[in-house]
């Protein structure tokens, strides 16, 4: 038997699957958990909408920035279908990405598994640098078939399910290499793999597959208009390179503040088309008339990247772990069971969305091995919240954008980062402290203000790090300042 058709007990996976028995009241899956609240709570928002079967459509951008979109403050973008999806749904406004980086991002959304716990933690096959003070660890670079994913879970519970996009979690990009970990290995019933365009592609002619990725998200609506589906529809725009159409560039060009650093002409073209996308999306879903029992989540897999245009008003961009780099927009509309125009404070982060698929489905899961997201159903139906809970982040990598390794906790209104290389930081400054309640631009670090908060954040995120057995950086022996500064340059 192939390794890929294995699960670590030399058991086949899908025989496996089947074994373990998901039904419509219980069932065991390895690393996930079910909410603490909403289904069987006797909410006051609990509901006939709650318990039948929705549909669920997943729509991931790719490096969308938190505040590119008119929902999210912007007055230069624009962005009406995301918009109206915002007016018609809950938007989250400390939503994030577990990594700043997209392929661990999206494996969490997958397996609701931190990719510390997955040793996938950075995009797929990462970046060398061999210079650096620390060697980067031996990291998973491809989502083992041994996961279950969210996508297995739903066909298993009497979905149709499709992914129309980019993967990016295949130990290659492209066939034959990577046939063996595409979204058919993984769940998806129908599936496309779209990539990046070269530097020189014509912008005119679809450049980032956003026209392939719709038509195909909207044939498949309309072939499963009357059975449960769960249509996944990751697109690679806004990633680089930056291609825009030339009379959407124009049209940018000459609005107010083109010019300032935060708005990027060619960057407004990219997210025009994807909200036309979402429109067209949206409107396929009124046109059936199946809106009403139709989950939207509009999401993105990691920060904008600076060197397009700034994140004003957060800090860096992607593959940092400063706001920049990891807080995302995040919309959820449900009709009937989400308020309409309700907006949502609460910390969240990508590793949530598979046990809040559980839970509004009422699957449970009594593995012992706990899945590292929760239910976000007690938000969505406005009945809880998640006062006392941290969030993590492990980026043990060096990145051609980024200022280098790091780890960060938040918890509450106060976030931690670690700088892995003191390099970047100088001696004795490895610690950042942040109120991000009043300072959203990590501008003023409290760590030598607050020593004991810092404290007990550092002792939090070690703590974390040691439970989900994260990889660290180990020291160089090839270590030349001079040779990493120069291949740097170089990427």
């Amino acid at each position: 038997m192939r390794q890929e058709e294995k699960i670590s007990n030399g058991v086949n996976r899908r025989v496996f699957i089947k074994s373990i028995g998901f039904g419509a009241a219980a069932f065991l899956l390895p690393g996930c958990s079910a909410g603490t609240s909403g289904l069987g709570s006797g909410s006051p928002k609990e509901s006939k909408d709650i318990k039948a079967k929705p549909n669920f459509l997943f729509i991931l951008a790719d490096d969308l920035g938190w505040s590119q979109l008119g929902c999210y403050g912007s007055k230069f973008y624009e962005t009406p279908n995301i918009d109206r999806l915002a007016a018609e749904g809950m938007r989250f406004t400390d939503a994030y990405a577990a990594c700043p980086v997209c392929s661990p991002t999206r494996a969490s959304i997958m397996t609701g598994k931190y990719p510390a716990r997955l040793h996938l933690t950075d995009f797929i096959a990462g970046g060398s640098f061999p210079y650096e003070k620390y060697k980067q660890p031996q990291w998973q670079k491809y989502l083992p078939l041994e996961e279950i994913t969210i996508a297995e879970v739903l066909k298993t519970a009497g979905y149709t399910t499709a992914s129309f996009g980019k993967w990016h979690l295949s130990i290659a990009k492209k066939p034959p290499e990577s046939l063996p970990y595409n979204p058919d290995k993984q769940g998806f019933d129908e599936s496309i793999i779209t990539y990046k365009p070269a530097s020189n592609h014509d912008p005119e002619s679809d450049a980032h597959n956003v026209e392939i990725i719709t038509e195909k998200s909207l044939e498949f609506l309309q072939k499963n208009k009357d059975k449960p589906f769960f249509l996944y529809v990751p697109h690679n725009t806004i990633h680089s390179p930056i291609l825009g159409k030339k009379k959407l560039i124009e049209k940018y060009r000459k609005k107010p503040g083109s010019n300032l650093p935060q708005n990027n002409p060619i960057v407004g073209a990219m997210i025009e088309e994807l909200d036309n996308s979402v429109g067209r999306l949206l409107k396929k879903l009124d046109e059936l008339k199946i809106a009403s029992k139709t989950i939207v989540i509009f999401f993105s897999d990691n920060g904008g990247l600076e060197s397009s245009n700034k994140q004003t008003p957060l800090r860096s961009g992607k593959a940092n772990l400063y706001e920049g780099g990891i807080r995302e927009p995040l919309i959820i509309r449900w009709p009937t069971v989400v308020q309409p125009g309700s907006t949502c404070s609460e910390p969240v982060i990508s590793v949530d969305f598979f046990p809040t698929f559980l839970e509004i489905l009422g699957l449970e899961n009594k593995a012992k091995e706990p899945n590292d997201g929760v239910s976000l159903l007690p938000l969505l139906t406005q009945t809880g919240s998640f006062s006392h809970r941290a969030i993590y982040w492990h980026y043990p990598h060096y990145h051609s954008s980024s200022i280098g390794p790091c780890g960060a906790v938040r918890m509450g209104d106060y976030k931690l980062l670690e700088w892995f290389d003191e390099t970047i930081c100088g001696a004795g400054n490895e610690f950042e402290l942040y109120n991000l309640k009043q300072d959203i631009g990590e501008q003023n670090n409290l760590a030598k203000k607050m020593p004991e908060k810092t404290k007990k954040l550092k002792e939090m995120l070690e703590t974390w790090r040691n439970n989900v057995n994260a990889q660290m950086l180990t020291p160089n022996p090839n270590y030349d300042p001079q040779k990493a500064k120069k291949s740097k340059e170089q990427k």
